[in-house]
């Protein structure tokens, strides 16, 4: 039984799926492996149903009826971890825009002390690969402006590459995150961080996805710029619930 689960949230990710599977097993610390598929129609689901049988006890699928974001992906997962009883939890995209290696230095970040270790783009200048200058100034942008905004002192609070201690998640009222696109990432975070966990940001290098689309729209766009200051109010003025 391994104490570490990657979670692996996918919407028409066939072309992936498969390679980063493999990439986390062929890894020298034994990692789980938890996809939670969005009923896609480009049947990711299925080839993980294929797997599952090679990677016995080890990988596992949870569908959902349909596309419904990101963040309730995660939170879907989260739970099921935290059922399971697994100490380190992952969060790690599908289109190996996260180098499945670096799980292990943010798990020893985690080992070290932190209660949530990032894989950070922006700890060490911008380590960035094959994005346009305009995402890189949008993403470098909206990190100055939720330091701004929350307090925090997290280079990248928009990272989706992080392990969370299980406690962590526990005491965190999961119902209650309202975000279900990129900003989800940021309110996680400033969650933790309200509770005086330990953030550690460990420098990585990120790099565009080669295949598949980006799901990066208008709206979540809109509801990290906006949502993140709404965020700030309500952690001011409901506490209790926040």
């Amino acid at each position: 039984m391994s104490n570490s689960i990657v979670i692996i949230p996918t919407y028409n990710e066939i072309e992936n799926i498969e390679a980063i599977i493999r990439a986390v097993f062929q890894l020298p610390k034994q990692f789980h492996v938890l996809v939670v598929d969005d009923n896609s129609p480009d049947k990711t689901g299925a080839c993980v149903i294929g797997l599952q049988e090679e990677f016995k006890g080890r990988l596992f699928l949870e569908t959902r009826t349909e596309k419904a974001g990101l963040g309730t992906a995660y939170i879907h997962g989260f739970k099921w971890a935290i059922a399971k009883r697994y100490d380190y939890i992952f969060e790690m995209d599908a289109d190996f825009s996260h180098n499945p290696t670096d799980l292990l230095r943010l798990l020893k970040a985690c080992e070290n002390g932190a209660d949530v270790a990032v894989g950070s783009r922006y700890k060490k200048g911008v380590n960035v690969v094959n994005w346009p200058l305009y995402r890189v100034l949008l993403s470098y942008g909206a990190s100055f402006y939720v330091k701004m905004i929350t307090g925090m002192r997290v280079h990248d609070p928009t990272a989706g590459f992080v392990c969370y201690k299980r406690h962590v998640l526990e005491h965190i009222n999961l119902d209650s995150v309202r975000f279900v696109g990129y900003a989800f990432q940021i309110e996680m975070k400033f969650r933790a961080y309200l509770k005086n966990y330990r953030i550690e940001e460990v420098s990585i290098i990120f790099k565009d996805r080669v295949l598949g689309k980006s799901k990066m729209s208008s709206s979540i766009i809109s509801e990290a710029i906006w949502g993140v200051l709404s965020m700030k109010l309500r952690s001011l003025f409901q506490k209790n619930r926040f």
